[in-house]
């Protein structure tokens, strides 16, 4: 994540927020799960901050031969997640007339839970413009 000059009102709250759920949908992502778990751990945390209304997408989907495949990380999702499936977890908040921030991992499920698939920040870099 980059902004050029200063972050709008609000930016480091919701930025956390997001942040709180891509680890919760990390925590809840294992073998055996059925893929609406993790959906449901990063939902809970956005909705329980008060921004559900603006969590519009799934949290994530598997990335293969197509870029958007199965497993559908979704709040629909019956899908039971097995150990080397790959998929996004890319959790967002989008505000109307204001800004949206989603943070993005590629991971891939070991035994133990989720592998993430690069070493890129997902905190905010602050460019003076």
């Amino acid at each position: 994540m980059a902004v050029i000059g200063s972050p709008p009102e609000g930016y480091a709250e919701i930025h956390a927020v997001v942040e709180a759920a891509v680890q919760a949908a990390m925590f809840a992502a294992k073998p055996g799960v059925k893929a609406h778990v993790v959906d449901d751990a990063a939902r809970r945390v956005i909705t329980q901050a008060g921004y559900g209304e603006y969590f519009m997408h799934r949290t994530g989907h598997g990335m293969g031969v197509e870029i958007h495949e199965t497993p559908y990380i979704s709040a629909s999702s019956q899908t039971i997640l097995k150990e080397g499936m790959v998929f996004s977890i890319e959790p967002g908040i989008y505000l109307p007339n204001r800004f949206g921030i989603r943070l993005e991992d590629i991971v891939i499920l070991r035994a133990d839970g989720p592998e993430i698939l690069s070493n890129l920040p997902r905190d905010v870099k602050i460019i003076n413009g």
